[in-house]
Parts: structure tokens; sequence; C-alpha cells
């Protein structure tokens, strides 16, 4: 009775539950409802776009500001590597993208309901100078400042980050469920379920496997090309993996992912210090997995892939919004989402299609990301030692 209470905390079993429900009422429902449930997604997402900037700059701000506080070079190293390990699985997945694009089919889903619409939206009118890009200016520039010995500035970003972190996690984190039903609603009523099923069944058999080879390659680079090694290091974090799969949860996996990379390293301190600065930043998994589908997605809608001017500046924001989605457990999706709006031009239905993706693959990409976090500290351990031979990796770093 208590473990199943307690797997109704999961945030994606609440989201099955509450579609679940949705569709069995959904027959008998008005057209009134349908769209009075889109109109609540919508004008969370309208929130959330006007708050993303200042969200963003108060978490980088935050993140950088951090660093006189622990030891320096060890905490911009970690920062340096998480942001070219996130960029490599971006790219990753946009090759992988162009490979599984080629069994797509040749039309778009055809929206057969396109008056279907929410009854209302915010009147005011967000300018296209307020962006996340903006905001990522603006954090990097606030936590430089505060580098530099100003306690106030320090002050300021902490309690400003604080309550923005406060408003993500305890507030919109909850209304994920509510956030997914509108968007389940359009597609109900546009007919894109069965569309969607048909058309990208074969593709996220082609996601799986781009990220079981993925994985292979961070263990296969991390063991030093040892076939024995190699199977031992993924031996060793197999049970990590089995908790994350049935949790969910990345975070509360932490203490198995640390007990299994310890024996991986040759410094087994070093998992101690770096699976909890990494956890809910490097999430290799959430990264190949939303790109990819982000890349299909678009070259679905728009009959053509992303091109680099695109695709450039958008895999730039993706990889420092990670780290300004570090504390939000369960309510990264509100960061990433007004960003593929913003970037990708994503449409109502293609926002639609990426959140149910999301919660279907949800055991999958936790999973990703606790081995690609295991496999990835032994490859930080080699890169450490290669660039700081002589340095103690762990010693005055928490």
């Amino acid at each position: 009775m208590l473990y199943g209470l307690a797997f109704l905390k999961s945030r994606s079993m609440q989201v099955c539950l509450v579609v679940g429900l949705y569709l069995m009422c959904a027959p008998f429902l008005s057209m009134e409802m349908h769209q009075g449930l889109y109109t609540i997604s919508l004008l969370i997402k309208d929130v959330l776009l006007w708050m993303l900037p200042i969200t963003v700059s108060l978490f980088i701000a935050y993140a950088i500001s951090s660093f006189e506080k622990q030891a320096p070079l060890f905490i911009l190293f970690l920062f340096l590597f998480e942001a070219v390990s996130n960029s490599l699985s971006i790219w990753y997945a946009f090759g992988c993208g162009h490979v599984a694009g080629m069994y797509l089919p040749a039309s778009a889903p055809e929206i057969l309901n396109s008056a279907f619409g929410p009854l209302w939206r915010l009147p005011l009118t967000r300018p296209a100078w307020w962006g996340a890009d903006k905001g990522t200016f603006v954090g990097i520039f606030l936590g430089l400042l505060a580098i530099l010995k100003l306690p106030y500035l320090r002050q300021g970003i902490a309690v400003g980050k604080g309550v923005a972190e406060k408003i993500l996690t305890k507030l919109f984190s909850r209304l994920i469920p509510l956030f997914v039903l509108g968007f389940v609603a359009k597609m109900y009523k546009t007919r894109l379920f069965d569309q969607m099923f048909t058309q990208y069944a074969d593709v996220l058999l082609g996601l799986v496997l781009s990220l079981a080879v993925y994985m292979a390659l961070l263990f296969w680079v991390g063991s030093g090309f040892s076939l024995p090694i190699f199977f031992r290091h993924v031996k060793n974090l197999l049970p990590a993996a089995g908790i994350a799969f049935s949790s969910g949860c990345s975070l509360s996996t932490m203490p198995w992912t640390i007990q299994g990379t310890s024996k991986n390293l040759k410094n087994p301190d070093l998992a101690q210090a770096v699976i909890p600065a990494t956890t809910n930043i490097q999430q290799i998994g959430d990264c190949i997995a939303n790109a990819f589908l982000c890349f299909l997605i678009y070259l679905h809608f728009n009959g053509h892939p992303p091109p680099l001017s695109i695709w450039l500046p958008f895999s730039a924001v993706f990889v420092l919004a990670r780290f300004a989605t570090a504390a939000i457990i369960g309510g990264a999706i509100f960061i990433m989402l007004p960003i593929y709006e913003t970037y990708l031009h994503f449409t109502p239905e293609m926002i639609a299609i990426i959140l149910a993706f999301n919660v279907i693959l949800d055991p999958i990409i936790t999973c990703s990301n606790v081995m690609a976090n295991g496999a990835l500290c032994r490859i930080f351990e080699r890169a450490w030692c290669a660039v700081f031979p002589q340095i103690h990796p762990t010693r005055n770093t928490p």
C-alpha cells in the first residue's frame, strides 16, 4: 500500500494517470472543456516564457559566483567538461537525426481540426529581445561581477535564485500533469495521436539504439579501449541503472551511482565530488533524446532539417540551459519547452508531440542519464590527470 502511494509521487506516473483519465472521459466532454484545458496549458507556457530570461540569468549567475566558494580550478574544469559533453551529445543527436529522418513519412501529420484553439490568451505581447540568450549573457556578467567579492550582489543572486527555484519546484513542477493535459487535448481533437504513433514508431526504435551506441562509446573511452574493463565498468553501474529505470529519478539514484562509479575510478573519492555536481546538469540521455526528437519533429513539419543557422544558436542555448535546470527537479521541462518554441519555432502541435514522447521515454532517458554520468566520471578523471597530473582533483572540493 505504502509502495503504491510512493509510486504515485512520480511525476511521470501522475501524468499517465491524468492523461488516461482524460482519454476515458474525452468523448463525453464538450468542445469548450477541451479548449479550456488547452487554454490553461498555454497560459502556463506564456507565463514561463516571461520568466525564462530572469530564471536562466539567476541560475547561471549563481553557478558562476559559487566557484570562489569551492576549488576554482576543479569547478571551472568540471563546468567546461560538462558543457563539452552536453554539446557533443546534441551534435551526435543531430547526426543521428539525419539518418533516422530517412525513415520518416514524406508528409507531416495532417491537422484535421485546425480550428481548435484556446478560449483566450494573455493580452501582453512578449518582445523579441526578451529571450533566454539575453538572460544567459546577463547571468554570465552578474556571475563574474559577484566573483569580484561583491557580497551584496552575491547575496542578491542567491536570494533571487532561491525564489525562482521555489516558484519552479513548488508551483510549476506540480502543474506538469495539467500542463501536459492541455496539449494532449490538442492532440486528441486534431487527431494527432494516431498519426504520431504510426509515423514515429520506427523513429523511437532508432532513438533507443542511438542512446545505446552512445553509452557504449562513453564506456569504451572510459575503459581505455579495454574490453574486459569495459564490461566491468558497465556491470558496476547496472544496479544504479535499474533503480533509475524503475524510479524515473536520477537524483534519488545518486547513492548507487556514486557507489558503482567509485568502483570504476582509480581515485574512488572523485565520484563523491563529481556525481552530485553533475547529476542534474550532465544529462546525456535527456540531451540526446530531446535533441533527436527536436530534429525529427522540425524535419517532419517543415519538410527539411533545421539549418545550421538555427541549430547552432539552439544548441548553444540548450547547453547553457542545462546549468539553469540543475536544481529544478521535475521542472526542467519548463525551461526547455520555451527554448524549443523560441529557437526552433515549435508550434503547439510540435510541443504536444515532444511532451508525449518525453513522458513515454522517461524511464529510458533517466536510465541513460545515470549510466552516462558514471561513464563520464571516469572520462573526467582521465582528462583531469592528463591536464593536471600533479594536482589532486578532490582536495578542497565538496
